[in-house]
């Protein structure tokens, strides 16, 4: 039983990656457990990243997706997740580093005007292409996260309904 939900999970993630944006590797990493469960806010360990980044990667994640009545980026797992896939990727790697460099020189409240950058498409310099990077590993680590998908939205699994919400059959 454990094959065949290994194997449904990456036919899964195969065809996911045709309808995102994500590389197979940032989809493939929801598999690899690398998310916490989201008991407590406490950061893991990082693989990737020294401590001092990684706390400023989980401190950006939970400013993206703060905790409200929901739990928030961290609590989610997010940062292990991009310490996962930053890991992972060459070009992942050296867009962190210019980005918590230029982030690291800056204070955290100069993220607005860069978010507005990035949300008008601006990605000339590298600190905008981190924070579209950041953003995008944000949300995908979030919304394929335990929490992102059943808490916040809900998500039941395999669970027969009866009718969909919106869509009535006559």
């Amino acid at each position: 039983m454990s094959e065949r939900r290994t194997s449904l999970k990456i036919i899964g993630t195969i065809g996911a990656t045709c309808a995102f944006p994500f590389a197979a590797d940032e989809l493939y990493a929801q598999q690899e457990h690398t998310h916490t469960e989201g008991v407590t806010a406490q950061l893991p360990e990082p693989k990737y990243f020294s401590k001092e980044d990684f706390a400023l990667i989980a401190q950006v994640a939970e400013l993206i997706i703060p905790a409200t009545d929901t739990p928030g980026a961290i609590t989610a797992g997010v940062p292990a997740y991009i310490d996962f896939v930053v890991s992972r990727s060459e070009p992942q790697k050296k867009l962190f580093k210019e980005g918590l460099g230029w982030l690291k020189k800056h204070k955290l409240s100069e993220l607005t005007a860069l978010c507005a950058a990035v949300d008008k498409g601006q990605l000339k310099t590298p600190e905008q292409r981190w924070f579209k990077a950041m953003k995008s590993l944000t949300s995908d680590g979030y919304w394929t996260s335990k929490i992102g998908m059943a808490q916040t939205l809900g998500y039941k699994g395999a669970a027969m309904l009866p009718e969909y919400p919106v869509c009535r059959e006559h």
